[in-house]
């Protein structure tokens, strides 16, 4: 019995594993989604960094896996959300930091004395 080929698609050897979408590509996007909800509140910082971390593990397992291992789409959403989680919580840092120092320059600290003592 002769194989049938499909004109256009290279052969595929049987002992080849099947393609799978990798289970850190769903990580990376769980951890964005995470991480862009809780931005604001700074605290979104740390599941944007294991999130690009993560994702930075899976590229090089997928390029080592040959086209075997798939969800490059889920990697990139995942890492543009960290990637905005990261400006959302930026943005609330240096917002924070400006409303403090005008608050500093309003009210200075310190006691105030009277004029008449030393």
């Amino acid at each position: 019995m002769m194989p049938v080929t499909v004109p256009g698609q290279p052969l595929r050897h049987p002992l080849d594993p099947d393609p799978v979408r990798s289970s850190k590509s769903r990580t990376v996007f769980a951890l964005g989604v995470v991480a862009v909800l809780t931005g604001l509140l700074v605290g979104g910082i740390v599941p944007a960094t294991l999130a690009l971390l993560l994702a930075r593990q899976a590229r090089r397992d997928a390029y080592a896996s040959g086209g075997y291992l798939t969800g490059a789409v889920w990697l990139r959403r995942g890492e543009r959300l960290a990637w905005a989680a990261v400006t959302l919580a930026t943005t609330t840092v240096v917002v924070a930091a400006v409303f403090g120092v005008v608050n500093l320059a309003e009210n200075p600290g310190g006691q105030d004395f009277g004029p008449s003592v030393d």
